[in-house]
């Protein structure tokens, strides 16, 4: 983190000294856990301005969304925020099935969901356990990686693939799920509780901890709702929306008796975390509901519709099989779309994940645009810092859970 050049006083209001320093906070600083830079002017030890360099990791997400179809998508949006990747397609697919008017079969939106919110699980697993570690919490970070690893049990067991499952498809899933996968789930509903009970223990009164976080970096309700925060982070200052409830998708409209929204009151870092260990909590009520109650029938659409790709046997051993994937693969016949523009948009493990999307009638996006959560997180992150000190960073980085490929898009 080298020093620059100092900054003539003026430039900053309310300085109280002849100069100021700037420092290079990132972008390969440890606590930023990804590529991530922060411009941060010192008085002292004391921060009087940050600037997020939100342009920094160039990806060019949206723009690939214009060139390859919905499906072959699916593998670009897995890389966004790639800590809970399924997430990000169920959101995906949402907005592109709500512009093709496709209501998906009621297996499809149990599995979505319960993979969702395993994916969720996996998010604030990892804000969670690399925060603490931030702060010098090794043992509880340990504990978190070992319930995370065994969500990629269950994606890979589920879609092949353990980090970018790629599951997902206009109309449904790559494949259905084996009872292998089922009995996955059924395993860690039972054992996930016992993690959760000691990753609580090692933090919730850890003295260190506690000081590290509690009134730090703190949000009120007001900035929140104006700012356009979502997710854990609104919801720790008080702000009580959830589109799970709000506006129910998948199962959630069937499940909604079984969970509760989790808010806290403070809007600092300890309510950050609280909220999202409560979260945790409440997710394994969805997943422990869903998981007993998984429809019978398909999981992708009927095939005379023809918008879903036909299996293996349908392709070989059927024309209208093999008709329809020479179709979807070299013409993009099923998707041709009406001309207009959709938003769709899911409550991810970070907030509100939304795309927003104009078709001009054939198999691709004439535009693909995203709000990412992270991308309004860290703009909000100035106004949180400043009148902090340098080690106050981590603690506030690390309760945001900022996923630097969701920023430059």
């Amino acid at each position: 983190m080298p020093i620059e050049a100092a900054t003539p006083v003026e430039d900053v209001a309310g300085a109280d000294r002849e100069y100021l320093y700037t420092l290079n906070f990132g972008p390969q600083h440890p606590a930023t856990h990804t590529t991530l830079r922060l411009i941060l002017t010192l008085d002292g030890e004391t921060i009087v301005k940050a600037v997020p360099d939100i342009g920094y990791l160039h990806s060019g997400f949206e723009k690939l969304g214009e060139d390859l179809d919905f499906n072959q998508y699916v593998t670009v949006v897995d890389r966004m925020n790639y800590i809970s990747p399924f997430a990000n397609e169920c959101a995906w697919f949402h907005t592109v099935e709500k512009l093709l008017d496709i209501e998906i079969t009621p297996r499809c939106k149990y599995l979505r969901t319960i993979l969702s919110e395993l994916a969720r699980i996996s998010d604030h697993l990892l804000c969670i356990g690399a925060a603490a570690l931030d702060l010098g919490a090794l043992t509880a970070f340990l504990y978190a990686f070992n319930q995370r690893e065994m969500v990629y049990d269950i994606m890979e067991f589920a879609s092949g693939q353990r980090f970018h499952p790629s599951y997902c498809r206009v109309g449904g899933l790559m494949a259905d799920i084996s009872d292998d996968v089922v009995a996955k789930i059924r395993s860690y509903v039972k054992t996930f509780p016992k993690a959760h009970a000691d990753i609580t223990g090692l933090l919730n009164r850890n003295r260190i901890f506690v000081d590290r976080t509690k009134g730090i970096g703190v949000l009120s309700k007001e900035e929140a709702i104006n700012t356009g925060c979502t997710g854990p982070v609104a919801r720790a200052a008080g702000v009580v929306r959830d589109l799970r409830k709000d506006e129910p998708y998948l199962a959630y409209k069937d499940l909604a008796s079984s969970f509760k929204v989790v808010c806290g009151k403070g809007g600092d870092c300890l309510n950050r975390y609280l909220v999202r260990m409560g979260e945790m909590a409440e997710s394994m009520k969805i997943i422990h509901a869903a998981v007993e109650n998984i429809p019978g029938g398909p999981v992708n659409v009927n095939l005379e519709d023809k918008l879903t790709i036909p299996d293996k046997n349908a392709t070989y051993r059927s024309i209208e099989g093999l008709i329809q994937h020479f179709e979807l693969f070299m013409w993009n016949r099923r998707w041709e779309t009406p001309v207009e523009e959709v938003y769709g948009a899911q409550e991810t493990a970070n907030g509100e994940l939304g795309f927003y999307l104009v078709a001009d009638g054939s198999g691709k996006a004439f535009r693909a645009r995203t709000r990412p959560p992270s991308f309004i997180h860290f703009a909000v992150f100035p106004q949180m810092i400043e009148g902090h000190q340098i080690s106050d960073v981590p603690a506030v980085l690390g309760s945001l859970n900022i996923i630097a490929a969701e920023l430059d898009r």
